[in-house]
């Protein structure tokens, strides 16, 4: 048996990730260049002698962002069924490519929520923060966002969905009770939520700090029968 994996994909270039600049909530679009380096990418790694094998998919997980929908729809995946963000009945590629998984909108998966700290540069929230008094060295594995999140927050909504993909999709590998389809996952998000998962993938607390790093529109890969980031 193949082992299952995970596939954290983060969502294209836009114009505050161009620059830097903290995006969570905000639902902003990619840019002409990220959708055309998105679409490299699923012709470079999508396909049944590439990295991510559509018919091996079991489900997939996306943020209920728009850009991460966009990267997902870019991807070609070719999804039999309509996705959940779409009314006019759009299908993408091949429709028996996908015919196991099915795409699930999760806030789970959603970017940390930066508070207060939305749209500024790490740069400028270490000025305000000087300029307050307030601690120095921000570190949002460590310290959180004021107004939103704490690595706690975080931590929790990440192990509930890892969780959910072990037990559900993942099962046949792991010492489960549950055993449900057996396949890859793959999981279209954000650059610190991602980080995030994969820290809590391999059982690591976000506190011990994260040096992963993963591009605009870049793929990432986690092994199930090792706790490892290939």
């Amino acid at each position: 048996m193949t082992t299952p994996r995970a596939f954290i994909i983060r969502h294209g270039e836009t114009e505050w990730s161009l620059n830097g600049r903290h995006t969570g909530s905000t639902d902003i679009p990619l840019t002409a260049n990220g959708e055309k380096r998105v679409r490299a990418t699923g012709k470079a790694l999508v396909g049944d002698d590439r990295l991510i094998v559509p018919s091996k998919i079991a489900h997939i997980y996306v943020s209920p962002r728009k850009r991460a929908q966009r990267t997902l729809e870019l991807l070609h995946l070719g999804c039999h069924d309509q996705l959940p963000w779409q009314e006019n009945g759009t299908q993408h590629g091949d429709k028996d490519v996908l015919r196991k998984a099915k795409v699930q909108i999760t806030e789970d998966i959603r970017e940390w929520d930066y508070g207060n700290y939305e749209g500024l540069t790490s740069k400028t929230i270490r000025e305000q923060r000087r300029e307050r008094g307030e601690k120095e060295g921000w570190d949002i594995w460590r310290d959180g966002c004021p107004g939103g999140e704490s690595p706690e927050d975080v931590t929790e909504r990440l192990d509930r969905l890892i969780a959910d993909i072990r037990s559900k999709y993942h099962g046949c590998v792991m010492e489960s009770k549950e055993k449900g389809a057996c396949g890859d996952v793959l999981i279209v998000a954000h650059g610190h939520i991602l980080r995030a998962f994969a820290m809590r993938w391999i059982g690591r607390k976000l506190t011990d700090g994260v040096s992963l790093l993963l591009e605009a529109g870049g793929v990432g890969t986690l092994s199930i029968d090792e706790p490892a980031i290939l």
